[in-house]
């Protein structure tokens, strides 16, 4: 469980507190030069487990060791990244170790998400792009007309749509708590509850339906990215349409379509997920903490 988010990582320190299991938080605290992560990183050791990682390697078995090492207080330990431990990184790093306590979490910060998603669609590339969110410190509104609540009646009695594309109860169950599931029966009408200044996705099984979604998204002319899966001529179908429709050309020229890095091949979903995703990343850095 290395690639926890920073809140996921937060809330296991809050499960393991309650549940009275004895654990030190191990911060990267100040960093000097070439290092693998940045100040504010932070990884969870106890006795028998180790959650997040603050950059792998020999820097992490020693961390790993010393937070074993029970001291009762706080305290911090400076590593020079060369020969002595096996990495060339040439930077220096300082490390602190807290035990987990209810004063520790509650002094616990967290960075902001890079960006709120309102992801349209949960076929093949949708589930991929959820499942490449999964570590990602972002938020995630995940919105389809085809998936009913995962215990529904009226999912069991349509698995079957399974073979054709559509998410599973399994992988509903398995979500992390930044991103939210949500079954409905007009996707172009959950729009508006998005709030301002997130990314969209839109990528449907049907194509008048992605029409529906895109002009409403435009319509509201206040998101940071609008991106829709298709070819060069459903884009193009789309522009005129969406004139017909009364946007403004400035308005459409929001649109990106085709999604993804022009110079990643391929048709395969995972592929797709994956320019995608990636180009988010470029758009959307991480953004500061607190």
């Amino acid at each position: 469980m290395n690639g926890l988010t920073a809140r996921a990582l937060k809330a296991q320190a809050q499960a393991w507190l309650t549940a009275g299991k004895a654990a030190c938080v191990v911060s990267v605290d100040q960093i000097k030069g070439s290092t693998p992560r940045d100040v504010g990183t932070r990884m969870l050791v106890s006795q028998d487990e180790v959650l997040g990682t603050i950059g792998g390697g020999h820097l992490e078995w020693q961390a790993i060791d010393m937070a074993r090492a029970p001291r009762g207080q706080a305290w911090q330990h400076t590593f020079p990244l060369g020969p002595t431990l096996g990495q060339c990184c040439g930077g220096v790093v300082t490390l602190g170790f807290t035990p987990l306590t209810e004063q520790s979490l509650q002094s616990w910060p967290l960075p902001a998400p890079r960006f709120h998603l309102e992801l349209h669609g949960a076929g093949h590339v949708g589930q991929s792009i959820a499942n490449l969110l999964q570590q990602i410190d972002c938020t995630v509104r995940w919105i389809d007309e085809r998936g009913e609540a995962p215990d529904s009646d009226t999912r069991a009695a349509h698995a079957g749509h399974a073979a054709v594309g559509v998410v599973s109860d399994a992988q509903l169950q398995a979500l992390p708590t930044h991103m939210v599931w949500l079954p409905t029966d007009a996707a172009h009408m959950e729009v508006a509850d998005a709030p301002a200044g997130c990314v969209h996705l839109i990528l449907t099984h049907r194509h008048d339906l992605d029409l529906r979604i895109v002009h409403a998204v435009l319509k509201r002319n206040d998101a940071a990215f609008v991106g829709m899966i298709g070819s060069r001529t459903k884009d193009a179908k789309f522009r005129h349409r969406l004139r017909d429709m009364g946007l403004p050309a400035p308005t459409i020229a929001q649109l990106q379509c085709p999604i993804g890095i022009g110079d990643i091949a391929g048709k395969e979903p995972a592929v797709i997920a994956i320019s995608v995703v990636a180009q988010l990343l470029q758009r959307f850095p991480p953004q500061p903490g607190p």
